[in-house]
């Protein structure tokens, strides 16, 4: 592939609500060396195909990108089977309505300067939320606008709140209206598995296993995975040494140093710690049965109950959204902090807690923007351990 200048990433997807329906596009330009994020696009296009809109998708990113460098060397990644192969020159072009869009994305760049790479869907999500985000605005009969960057917080600006802060304020914002600005991102993961995981045993801050050799290797998963898609720019993680050392190995991965949060530590399981769920209904019944019915009961022992595990994640969560405003960073936690995280951005009830699966080494994915609203856009996706 020639091209002298620097070297860019163009991720870029379209979809279609009906086929032909309603359709739009996405696509996002990143640094290929610094996987930072240069350039996003995204439109609503009216009625048309998937396959149209995926053309679009991708005319748009080499477009975005030859304004970013037009010296640039591009490497162009799609879920599109159809788009990748056919721009790569191995299947011929057919439908009269894709030939003329195929020429048109070949002559955004000098011959040879773009090459072609297929990826899964699942490593596609940047673009894919664009679009989605393009068909959404045009449902509402608006026209999509990029995030605007969030500032940092000013030198000796406040970062932190305190509990009776977070205890005060309002609930997250709800609706439609408005423009949210850029969303501070929390890619969550959970770490990888010990030698009690499989065993289901409570596991929690009164425990520090270390991984076991299936956990390194779903950790090693997880990071190549992140490492790959680029959009990472900070590693979070409990002080557990599970967690630890999941997070330095995503961290090595992307070229960053991990920061200890001790509030994103797991509940504390009193005397439950070590034990199946089947041998605390054995010894411990009625805490038991306390504890499932009210998020203010703690385990046997001394233990911490749902609510004041959600307190002091919500601080920690406000004290790393203000640190790294309008980025995104991982969080590299447990199934309580996590689980209270996504349950605190859908504003859904402590009993929601029950109700969510979270496997070793999953992926989540939630959002918080400036005017307080937040948003669910992953959970408990293990597809990068596959």
């Amino acid at each position: 592939m020639s091209g002298g200048g620097r070297r860019l990433v163009v991720e870029a997807d379209g979809g279609s609500r009906g086929n032909p329906g309603p359709a739009g596009y996405g696509a996002v330009v990143m640094d290929a060396d610094s996987g930072d994020v240069l350039a996003e696009a995204a439109e609503f296009i009216g009625r048309a195909t998937n396959n149209v809109a995926e053309y679009r998708g991708l005319i748009a990113g080499l477009l975005a990108a030859r304004t970013v460098d037009p010296s640039a060397s591009v490497r162009v990644r799609m879920d599109s089977k159809l788009v990748v192969e056919q721009m790569s020159g191995r299947w011929k072009i057919k439908h009269p309505d894709m030939r003329p869009l195929a020429t048109e994305a070949r002559a955004v760049f000098p011959a040879g300067a773009v090459s072609y790479e297929w990826i899964p869907r699942s490593r596609n999500g940047h673009a894919d939320r664009l679009a989605n985000e393009a068909m959404d605005a045009g449902g509402r009969g608006e026209r999509w606008r990029p995030a605007e960057a969030v500032a940092a917080p000013a030198a000796g600006a406040p970062t932190d709140r305190d509990e009776e802060a977070v205890a005060a304020a309002p609930p997250p914002a709800v609706g439609w209206g408005g423009d949210p600005g850029a969303a501070t991102t929390f890619v969550l993961l959970r770490h990888g598995e010990t030698e009690l995981t499989p065993q289901k045993r409570f596991s929690g801050s009164g425990a520090d296993p270390g991984l076991s050799a299936v956990g390194r290797r779903q950790a090693a998963a997880a990071a190549a995975y992140l490492a790959d898609r680029g959009t990472v720019r900070a590693v979070v993680t409990s002080p557990a040494a599970r967690c630890r050392e999941t997070a330095e190995t995503v961290a090595a991965a992307l070229g960053v140093e991990p920061r200890v949060e001790e509030d994103f530590r797991e509940a504390d399981f009193g005397a439950w710690e070590g034990l199946t769920f089947e041998e605390v209904r054995e010894r411990h019944p009625e805490d038991l049965d306390a504890w499932l019915r009210s998020p203010e009961a703690c385990p046997t022992g001394g233990g911490e109950s749902f609510a004041a595990v959600a307190k002091r994640v919500a601080v920690a969560r406000d004290r790393v959204t203000a640190r790294f405003a309008g980025r995104t960073v991982l969080l590299v936690s447990h199934v309580t902090p996590i689980k209270s995280l996504v349950r605190l951005a859908l504003g859904a009830p402590p009993e929601a807690m029950f109700r969510m699966e979270l496997s070793a080494a999953s992926l989540s994915v939630v959002a918080h923007y400036a005017d307080g609203s937040a948003s669910l856009r992953l959970l408990n996706d293990t597809a990068h351990l596959r």
